[in-house]
């Protein structure tokens, strides 16, 4: 039983579960990076037009992705239950399809005629237009990389995070290698530019979702999970939408307050959006690390849920942070006494302004030392109340936090109190702070509530 189990033990299990992930979410950021990389060797505006088409993708992919992250705590719960926990776990990961399908067709008009839209916001009307059609094809490819989510918590809640890694890794490499072939016409291909990365994004989505689906049927044969999909469960469906738009809304806040910190910075110049996003870039791949315990976490608590197992849930969370601050110090001494190295790896040596952009880097990464601890803090925390199923109140928590405190602090520190973009990251992490700091506070809470109810529960028995 968990509850008996040893500090050392709860390490070992979480580490086991979370360092996949971690690799997992690493891979997926690498698709990211070569996306990227590859189209600004091929052509400015299509990057350009890639990083619009990309930020309209990614608002529809954060908020949809609330659905599959409500499926990982309760298969989690569901799978401590026996023969019961089975139909349960069954009926919930379909019904996780179901609204993942639902808000991948809602958000289909918006990518068809995303053109206008964009024009409407002001963009370059030829970069919108290529946007859309980049959009066109890459809204198809949404539908498969919900599934593939739906089915990645499905298999993390059962403990097969090893699997993820390899076909994270694996459709980092297809996509990179079509990107190649299609982007630039390699190997007879016709050269499609920015529309062939949309081809080579939907090819390695519908891969990963094909593998995991396969993979999911031959290990767990007995639970069904695609037997009769097309029939409803409106029990299930009304349990998985009531914990996923609170996610999904909470994901875009965070993501949101990145986005008004990328803007603040770009009002300040150019080259302190160039640090910017150097140090976002270095900050979020550190930051896949506390994402991976994150999970992990959720994993655990839902378990030990499933099993109204209150100390093994409390010595699980206790690991849990004590883990993610031991990464947050790792990373703060790295930050901190290597930051040129760091911001140095981003920049041509024979860039004019490298100077400049390394005097404004080092001075971010600074901020960014102090960030990790505030971002891994709040990250778990919101992990560990996704596996007790609590999430209306921690949606609250992080909307307060991060625009009623960060996005203000952001901007005034950044602008009338003259800290130009030091100030605003320091804004963004005092943001962070509160949102840890008040998480942490509500799992306490909670944890001491489920502990008072079995009590309860003994005692009447």
């Amino acid at each position: 039983m968990d509850h008996q189990m040893t500090y050392a033990g709860h390490a070992k299990a979480i580490l086991l579960l979370g360092l996949p992930l971690v690799g997992g979410h690493l891979a997926q950021m690498a698709i990211q990076i070569t996306d990227t990389l590859m189209m600004g060797w091929y052509s400015v505006p299509g990057l350009a037009a890639m990083v619009l088409a990309g930020t309209f993708w990614i608002v529809a992919f954060i908020f949809s992705i609330g659905f599959s992250q409500a499926v990982l705590p309760l298969v989690a719960e569901a799978s401590e239950r026996g023969e019961e926990g089975v139909q349960r776990l069954r009926r919930v990961t379909r019904m996780g399809f179901w609204l993942s399908a639902f808000s991948w067709a809602a958000f289909q008009p918006a990518f068809w005629y995303s053109g206008p839209i964009l024009v409407a916001l002001g963009q370059d009307p030829e970069l919108a237009a290529m946007a859309e059609g980049y959009l066109r094809i890459a809204g198809l490819a949404l539908l498969p990389a919900l599934l593939t989510m739906v089915m990645k918590s499905y298999l993390s809640a059962l403990e097969r995070t090893t699997v993820l890694l390899w076909i994270a890794i694996l459709a980092a490499v297809v996509n990179v290698f079509l990107n190649w072939v299609l982007i630039f016409g390699k190997l007879g291909a016709p050269e499609l530019g920015l529309v062939g990365a949309a081809w080579a994004s939907l090819t390695g989505h519908l891969l990963s979702a094909l593998l995991l689906g396969l993979y999911a049927v031959r290990i767990f044969p007995e639970h069904g999970i695609f037997h009769r999909l097309w029939r409803g469960d409106g029990e299930a469906l009304a349990q998985v939408a009531r914990l996923g738009w609170p996610i999904g809304l909470t994901l875009l806040a965070e993501v949101g307050l990145f986005a008004f910190s990328s803007l603040l910075m770009g009002w300040i110049g150019t080259i302190a959006l160039a640090a910017h996003g150097i140090a976002i870039q270095i900050a979020s791949a550190t930051f896949m690390v506390h994402l991976g315990l994150s999970n992990a976490a959720t994993i655990r608590a839902g378990k030990a849920l499933g099993r109204a197992d209150e100390p093994g849930l409390r010595r699980g969370a206790a690991v849990s942070i004590t883990l993610s601050i031991g990464w947050a110090l790792a990373t703060m001494v790295a930050y901190l006494v290597f930051p040129a190295f760091l911001v140095g790896l981003f920049v041509d040596p024979a860039e004019p302004a490298r100077d400049a952009i390394l005097a404004t880097g080092v001075g971010l990464m600074a901020m960014a030392a102090l960030f990790q601890l505030f971002d891994g803090a709040q990250v778990t925390a919101m992990g560990l109340l996704r596996g007790v199923q609590d999430m209306r109140v921690p949606m609250w928590i992080a909307a307060v936090s991060y625009w009623g405190v960060g996005a203000p602090l952001a901007w005034a520190l950044g602008f009338p109190a003259g800290w130009g973009g030091m100030g605003v990251w320091f804004g963004l992490a005092m943001g962070l702070a509160v949102a840890g700091v008040l998480l942490l506070w509500r799992f306490w809470g909670r944890s001491v509530r489920i502990g008072a109810g079995q009590a309860e529960a003994a005692a009447l028995a």
